[in-house]
């Protein structure tokens, strides 16, 4: 299995989101709040003005052949934008709950 964590500002989430969801995932966690630093400087987690201001972080579990679409347009976005992708080898207790 391949697991994905994908962190974006918040207003990116939405599109996330929906590529996970057409690359046939089954589900996927929101975090929402993220803070951290980088590249683009720090980001705090607490909502300055609105949810938009904000980092989330996206998880989800694939089967490994099916992962790579979603990597490779998850990849395009980020080029054009801010963000991080973790993407790494996984085992699940229930794998039944990925397919």
């Amino acid at each position: 299995m391949t697991r994905l964590e994908i962190i974006v500002p918040a207003r990116d989430a939405p599109a996330i989101r929906e590529l996970i969801s057409s690359a046939g995932a089954t589900g996927y966690t929101s975090v929402t709040g993220v803070s951290g630093i980088g590249h683009h400087g720090q980001h705090s987690g607490s909502l300055l003005f609105n949810e938009y201001d904000t980092l989330t972080m996206l998880i989800t579990v694939m089967p490994e052949g099916k992962a790579g679409e979603l990597i490779d347009a998850v990849r395009e976005l980020l080029n054009a934008s801010s963000g991080v992708m973790f993407v790494a080898e996984t085992y699940v207790s229930r794998p039944e709950y990925f397919q």
